[in-house]
């Protein structure tokens, strides 16, 4: 009976191998590198900061007075819009009480015969029309963050409208949550037609800005100690609709290169301002994408994109001239602004 056994235990085995062997017959496997380049080009290059938070009113304020009186006419009613000096009180010997701005009043609490003392409130004030946002910005980037700097504000509810402001006051202390650190910033939109407060929003703060000025693909700057290079391709490959060129087959070319030292600028995650050594036009190599390709009897394949390889990784020791920041610059996403043409 155990002979039985283990005959029917080998024929599954070959019925096994055999299965094996037919499915990855004629199957072969080969790893190709991609070359890839990019061209020197002519733009503008913005670093930003990013945060998240929500719509307030720019004045949300109670109105208080400064010294004691008695009310003779109250001059405005609940729901009322004043503008900043309009009077809003007049008292019994004759001196008024002006709106410290321009809003809505609300929660009145004085009426004619009133006697008031220093330090009251009479009224709250609010301007709905006149908007700001207040925005958490992670600790690492509060530094970049001056007063007056412009910002680009997307409100949620609104995706589609751009609207812009200016940074008007940061935080001097920051809150923390779990062990995070972040400081408001409060930034006050130049208009805020359609809003209400409350909205979220979504804003980039322009920290530096540079125009006109040539730069590359981040990726294509190498280091060598204190000194930047690039690789310059001695002869081009097929140009594809990106802007980025590799051979017409898809893979590498086998094209020499030599290193071209040059000065780099302004940067954000994305680019880099070449301010010496390369000229507008110029063709410059990026890391090599390496793939895997499988194909059988039938002619099929696949691919399997490995990620990019090169010199530290392709951005000056491990993605973006050591560790994500620049050696300080934005780590929140900066974009490229107008890329002249491209």
């Amino acid at each position: 009976m155990k002979k039985w056994i283990i005959v029917i235990i080998a024929l599954i085995l070959v019925a096994g191998a055999g299965t094996t062997w037919y499915v990855t017959k004629g199957e072969s496997k080969e790893i190709v590198a991609i070359n890839r380049t990019a061209t020197v080009k002519k733009g503008t290059i913005e670093t930003k900061v990013t945060g998240s938070g929500s719509l307030t009113p720019t004045t949300d304020k109670d109105i208080t007075v400064t010294e004691g009186n008695t009310v003779d006419e109250v001059l405005v009613s609940n729901g009322d819009t004043v503008k900043k000096g309009e009077d809003i009180l007049s008292y019994t010997d004759g001196t008024v009480l002006e709106a410290p701005a321009a809003g809505t009043i609300s929660d009145l609490q004085v009426y004619e015969g009133s006697r008031i003392n220093a330090g009251q409130v009479v009224a709250h004030l609010t301007n709905y029309s006149d908007l700001s946002t207040v925005i958490s910005v992670d600790e690492l980037d509060i530094p970049e963050v001056k007063v007056g700097q412009t910002v680009n504000i997307t409100v949620n509810a609104y995706p589609d409208k751009k609207y812009t402001g200016t940074v008007k006051s940061v935080a001097k202390a920051g809150t923390v949550n779990n062990g995070v650190s972040t400081f408001d910033v409060t930034v006050r939109l130049k208009s805020s037609k359609n809003l209400k407060s409350g909205m979220t929003t979504t804003a980039e703060i322009i920290t530096n800005k540079v125009d006109n000025v040539l730069y590359v693909p981040v990726d294509a700057i190498h280091k060598n100690g204190d000194s930047a290079y690039v690789l310059v391709p001695e002869q081009s490959s097929n140009a594809t609709a990106n802007g980025t060129d590799q051979s017409a087959n898809g893979q590498a070319e086998n094209n020499n290169a030599k290193q071209v030292e040059v000065k780099t600028g302004a940067h954000n995650d994305n680019y880099i301002e070449i301010k010496s050594g390369l000229e507008e036009g110029q063709t410059v190599q990026l890391p090599q994408i390496t793939m895997s390709q499988s194909g059988n009897s039938n002619g099929d394949q696949k691919q399997n994109q490995m990620g990019p390889g090169g010199f530290g990784g392709g951005n000056f020791g491990g993605g973006n001239f050591g560790g994500g920041n620049f050696e300080g610059g934005n780590r929140s996403g900066g974009s490229f602004g107008s890329r002249g043409g491209n």
